[in-house]
């Protein structure tokens, strides 16, 4: 199927598709014209790398992850994408904790600056 195909079936735009196989997230063969062409695995692979985008994950790392699923039976690559995910997870933890700090920071903030217009407004 074009790009227009896989698009309309996947609801991703081309740009995101061509964007994907550029990272090396997603293949095609070539027409003798240039048009990119996809089987109809790459239906599933897009939904794929839509899940694991919406999960937080960059190009990067969903490139490491991707192997799993090409080569399910092999434990070493389980058990790498496993623990790249693992290492993914701890880092949105972190910034989770981070943006907490940084939050609760800015209410103390706001908590000093209400009181001051309170102040303001009663002179």
């Amino acid at each position: 199927m074009r790009i227009g195909e896989l698009s309309r079936r996947t609801g991703v735009s081309p740009r995101s598709l061509r964007y994907y196989e550029a990272q090396g997230l997603l293949t095609s063969t070539r027409s003798g014209a240039g048009q990119r062409h996809y089987s109809d695995a790459e239906v599933q692979r897009v939904a794929l790398i839509r899940q694991l985008f919406e999960a937080g994950l960059s190009s990067r790392v969903i490139a490491m992850v991707l192997p799993c699923v090409e080569t399910p039976g092999d434990l070493g690559v389980v058990e790498f994408a496993f623990a790249t995910m693992q290492r993914e997870r701890d880092r949105i933890d972190a910034e989770i904790a981070h943006l907490t700090e940084t939050r609760d920071a800015l209410d103390g903030l706001l908590g000093v600056n209400s009181r001051h217009r309170a102040k303001l407004a009663d002179v």
